[in-house]
């Protein structure tokens, strides 16, 4: 791993739930001026390619974040291991990433909410408030987890 964080946000398609993660984990490392590479990507093929959907695109603007460019990524396109943090957006996702062999898989529910997953937008479009709050509250943690383990190097 080199020294500059990264985290990659995984949940099945890549055009809500982690594509959302991506621009508020960018917006607030930005913030805390921390310079990472931040990145998602679903673990299926379904919506290689596509922009998020609009739904995620409006929750991200209603907040000040543009994710309307991001076009979704799978999982394959990177060495998840490289990376400091895979983060799964719900419980499926976390075992798939696990079954991969992989060792620095985390929940997004692990950071603030006792490891509840995070609702699929796609499916569920009335949860978009707790969605955000997720999202939001979770990778804030996340980001400031990270840069403890960071600075304790």
């Amino acid at each position: 791993m080199s020294s500059r964080l990264s985290i990659i946000f995984v949940c099945l398609g890549n055009i809500c739930r982690s594509s959302l993660a991506e621009g508020v984990a960018k917006a607030q490392a930005k913030a805390l001026g921390l310079d990472m590479r931040i990145e998602s990507a679903g673990l299926s093929t379904y919506h290689n390619g596509e922009h998020p959907c609009p739904l995620s695109i409006g929750l991200a603007k209603k907040h000040g974040i543009d994710i309307s460019k991001q076009l979704s990524q799978h999982v394959g396109e990177f060495d998840l291991s490289a990376f400091d943090m895979v983060i799964a957006l719900d419980e499926s996702n976390k075992q798939e990433l696990l079954s991969m062999e992989l060792s620095n898989v985390k929940k997004l529910g692990d950071f603030g909410f006792d490891g509840k997953c995070v609702a699929d937008l796609y499916y569920e479009p009335h949860k978009e408030d707790e969605v955000w709050e997720m999202v939001s509250v979770g990778v804030e943690k996340i980001l400031e987890s990270l840069k403890a383990k960071h600075d304790e190097v």
